[in-house]
């Protein structure tokens, strides 16, 4: 019975080449994800609350408009003026006449701000909207006492 020598075999060499593809591939995966999530996260803003909140996956595109407790409207991270907003949104409604909005108005926030982006809304053109709410926090039961 002949054994193979371990010593005459050439040592395998690490490929760096596709390592380094996927690392890059991962990195801008995970920044192109990043960008689309932060404009949702505006820190300023705290939806409601509702019994019946549906968790709808978040389609490619959308637009999310967040209303501020003092009125101010930021558009996809940019703060904009009702103006600017107006002509924003009818260009978008032209090119995407399906496009869909998520509307984040702050808990806080004077309704009168929240119908006045509604109706520019409208304005634009834009049918498909949406509320963003949040589920509320359960509460703490009771301690006994002892």
């Amino acid at each position: 019975m002949k054994f193979r020598d371990h010593k005459s075999q050439p040592p395998s060499e690490l490929e760096l080449a596709p390592m380094i593809d996927v690392v890059f591939l991962l990195l801008i995966f995970f920044l192109v994800t990043w960008q689309f999530a932060r404009f949702e996260r505006d820190m300023d803003v705290s939806v409601p609350a509702a019994e019946n909140t549906d968790d709808t996956q978040k389609t490619i595109g959308e637009i999310i408009l967040n209303v501020r407790e003092d009125g101010t409207v930021v558009l996809n991270g940019s703060t904009v003026n009702s103006a600017d907003l107006l002509i924003r949104l009818q260009k978008i409604s032209d090119a995407y006449p399906d496009q869909a909005v998520i509307l984040r108005g702050d808990s806080k926030a004077n309704f009168q701000h929240i119908i006045k982006v509604l109706d520019t809304i409208k304005q634009s053109g834009i049918w498909n909207v949406a509320f963003a709410t949040t589920k509320p926090e359960p509460e703490p039961e009771p301690e006994e006492p002892k």
